[in-house]
């Protein structure tokens, strides 16, 4: 009984082999890129929001005035500065656009990137309605993080119309002859 014990620890634990999803090469690397792009510019105006734009590189003429619409009261979502909220939204996406995580089977990471990048996009809409309609000028580093996050919606939307199901497994009595 005790070799039968043994013999049974012996034996290597079985895995679950995961079949991986067939992802373009590029929806990854390029989803990556735009997070990390973002997280820089984002990281920029949030320096600049807490140090009141003292090194801002932006013109401040009439439709584009950076400074005007940093320290707008738009700048702020319930008290908070609209930059930090940016850079965690690229923190989380960039997360989130890990290449691991694009081939591993199933769709909840696939959902939590559309769905992230479609609150980042309903923000982006809010906020370039702020400066267009409320503050009267265009600020050009937050048009650079607007445009970045259309960018990752729309290559994560072209992307998951792309990737395939992992290939489903044939038995060999069913193999084509």
């Amino acid at each position: 009984m005790n070799a039968a014990r043994s013999a049974g620890a012996a034996r290597p634990t079985q895995q679950r082999k995961v079949r991986e999803r067939i992802v373009p090469g590029w929806l990854a690397r390029t989803a990556l890129i735009l997070c990390v792009l973002g997280l820089l510019v984002s990281a920029y105006l949030t320096i600049e929001a807490f140090t009141a734009g003292a090194t801002l590189a932006c013109p401040e003429g009439d439709t584009v005035n950076c400074a005007r619409v940093t320290e707008s009261e738009w700048s702020k979502l319930f008290g908070i500065p609209v930059a930090p909220l940016g850079l965690l939204f690229f923190a989380g996406m960039a997360w989130l656009c890990r290449p691991a995580l694009f081939t591993r089977e199933g769709k909840t990471f696939d959902r939590l990137r559309l769905l992230g990048a479609g609150v980042g996009l309903a923000m982006v809409f809010y906020l370039v309605w702020a400066e267009l309609f409320k503050i009267g000028a265009i600020c050009l580093w937050c048009t650079a993080v607007h445009l970045l996050t259309l960018g990752l919606f729309g290559v994560l939307l072209l992307g998951q119309a792309l990737i395939e199901p992992a290939p489903a497994r044939v038995r060999y009595k069913d193999r084509p002859r």
